[in-house]
């Protein structure tokens, strides 16, 4: 419990750092938001008076102040530039990404997994040579180009499933399962390649081991060795890898969602951006480094479990 503690503690002070530079970096973006709104044909009075009504014109430190202050409080603050609430903005565009993150790291690990282990197992093998050209494929793939292969042969020429849209889960579960399983594949597949090669190369390097030698000398059985002695030692540097494939995943599949046309999280940024609408986008990209900092710890709570080593050597030090 301490450890946690200490984690959330520390935490603090990131998101802090994180807000100030989000805030400052999109005051020099070039544009105006005034402009944006009213349009390029607003007389220089109107924008004035624009910027005025939004607030604009105040120093930077005041605008941040009251910014962040807002949301300390749960307040997120107010659109630019329709006026929408940003808290109801995030939370109609956050359920449809954490699907598909969650989905797609899902897909990559029962890829991954499966296909790491065996390559390890049978090292220069045929096995081994199959996965490891599987996982190059992969990792050099663009997501683009394979969520376009992906519309073309399914939804297209065998029309399986819709090629873009979205449908929330609980209106109607079969069609979220229809819209959402292409863009998942295709984004689990290629996030799956660079995982699958962490758990080859961290597997072999524990087979490797003198305890391993020792193990096969009294006569374990292989599949006892592997996964009752190799296998949870080599998670360490996986899990750190799925963190922050994980963390990446929520923090928005722009690309993913653009070519599937998924109402989701990291469209609504980009869109933000576009727009100008910088209160919309600070508070999004805070609500990113959140999750970021939430599947950190639970990295660090998953590396006690998994290696009881680390929880005892924190104890003790603590």
């Amino acid at each position: 419990m301490k450890i946690i503690l200490k984690r959330i503690a520390s935490a603090i002070p990131v998101l802090f750092i994180v807000s100030i530079m989000v805030f400052l970096m999109l005051q020099l973006l070039p544009g105006d938001p005034a402009t944006v709104i009213l349009g390029q044909e607003a007389t220089p009075e109107a924008v004035e008076a624009m910027r005025e009504q939004l607030g604009l014109n105040r120093p930077l430190v005041i605008q941040y102040v009251d910014w962040l202050s807002k949301v300390l409080q749960g307040n997120l603050g107010q659109s630019l530039v329709d006026g929408s609430n940003v808290n109801d903005l995030i939370a109609e565009r956050l359920p449809a990404t954490l699907e598909l993150a969650f989905g797609s790291f899902f897909v990559a690990l029962i890829i991954a997994l499966p296909c790491g282990i065996i390559s390890a197992a049978k090292p220069n093998t045929l096995v081994d040579y199959v996965c490891t050209f599987i996982s190059m494929i992969g990792m050099s793939i663009p997501h683009f180009w394979l969520g376009m292969l992906c519309i073309i042969v399914f939804a297209v020429q065998l029309g399986l499933v819709p090629a873009s849209g979205y449908v929330p889960f609980f209106d109607d579960p079969v069609e979220n399962l229809k819209t959402i399983i292409l863009p998942v594949i295709a984004t689990g597949f290629r996030e799956s390649a660079v995982l699958t090669r962490m758990v080859r190369s961290s597997m072999l390097e524990v087979l490797q081991s003198d305890y391993i030698r020792t193990a096969k000398a009294k006569g374990l059985a292989p599949k006892a060795i592997l996964f009752g002695h190799a296998l949870k030692n080599a998670m360490i540097p996986v899990i750190t890898t799925s963190g922050l494939l994980l963390a990446g995943l929520l923090g928005g599949l722009v690309i993913t969602e653009t070519i599937f046309n998924i109402p989701g999280y990291g469209k609504l940024i980009i869109d933000s951006v576009f727009n100008r609408d910088f209160i919309t986008v600070q508070s999004a990209i805070l609500v990113s480094a959140v999750f970021v900092v939430v599947v950190n710890i639970a990295v660090d709570i998953l590396y006690a479990f998994v290696d009881p080593r680390i929880r005892f050597g924190k104890e003790s030090n603590s």
